[in-house]
């Protein structure tokens, strides 16, 4: 592998987490806010967001949100906007330029105090990161996570090191993870990284149980492994399930680490695909999606 795979920098990022422990993020200040974010920034959001009312938006409908909602915002009911970017860059300054014109103050979470986003925001909330490969963002987002949630890092590592995996783990041909309803927002988390990592040639597939019941294994291959976080007397072939019992402190950020230390497993045991695309897209083909950007680092550097 050229580059280190995401169970490296689970490793890692929960290491640096120990020694740079981030400080507790107080939202429940933001009674009752827009949060905005592009990718695993949306869904980070959503994680921090779930125990207090909030409105969510992506870069591709925040124009309807702000549109649906103006009559809370005129009622002052929606005061702020909480954006969220590692980089403070790219949708990010828009999306902040586009709040504060609609009346809103504007919070910005990000990885990037010196960024664009960073000078245009009213408050800026800014967390530590490691360098990592091109859109990996593991110390990025679960930084901000820790931050929100409390969790200990230290406890979370510890967990992960204790895992007991079955031996052909790394054979099977696809992957599904099952994940507690309450975890649901990590579901397409798992699936971002299966587009990044391996695009169309592996099969990895992420439901809440909610919706895995909705006939997400009406074909049964012996083929794939289901991981589950507690008793699965239903999903895929009998014989090829994994449960993984989760600590009784476990929250989201033990479930993201835990979800992506084992799409980076499956990562190493696999053709390197990442290593072999994720140089031409950052020089060529993947930054000219957005206006005015220039070329993207192979290895985004740390803060």
């Amino acid at each position: 592998m050229e580059f280190e795979t995401l169970n490296i920098s689970v490793l890692k990022a929960l290491d640096f987490f120990q020694k740079e422990k981030p400080a507790r993020l107080n939202l429940k200040k933001y009674a009752f806010p827009l949060v905005i974010g592009s990718g695993n920034a949306y869904h980070a959001g959503q994680i921090m967001f779930s125990h207090q009312k909030a409105l969510f938006a992506t870069e591709t409908n925040v124009d309807e949100v702000f549109k649906r909602y103006k009559d809370l915002i005129k009622s002052k009911v929606i005061t702020h906007a909480v954006v969220i970017s590692a980089s403070g860059e790219k949708d990010s300054i828009w999306e902040i330029k586009l709040a504060k014109k609609n009346g809103l103050k504007t919070v910005l979470l990000t990885c990037s105090p010196s960024s664009t986003a960073a000078k245009l925001a009213d408050e800026v909330h800014s967390f530590r990161k490691l360098a990592e490969p091109y859109t990996y963002n593991v110390s990025t987002y679960l930084g901000m996570i820790l931050a929100a949630g409390g969790e200990k890092a230290s406890d979370i590592a510890a967990s992960i090191l204790k895992l007991k995996l079955p031996s052909n783990f790394k054979k099977y041909k696809a992957y599904a993870f099952v994940l507690p309803d309450e975890m649901a927002a990590i579901t397409p988390m798992i699936e971002i990284k299966k587009s990044e990592l391996f695009g169309p040639n592996l099969s990895i597939r992420a439901f809440s149980d909610g919706e895995a019941r909705h006939a997400k294994f009406v074909i049964r291959e012996k083929s794939e492994l289901v991981i589950s976080f507690k008793e699965n007397k239903y999903f895929g072939n009998s014989s090829n399930r994994l449960v993984i019992n989760p600590p009784k402190n476990a929250g989201a950020a033990w479930m993201m680490s835990v979800n992506y230390f084992l799409v980076g497993l499956i990562q190493s045991a696999k053709p390197d695909y990442f290593s072999k695309n994720i140089k031409k897209f950052c020089s060529d083909y993947g930054y000219k999606a957005y206006p005015d950007a220039k070329p993207f680092t192979t290895i985004v550097p740390g803060n």
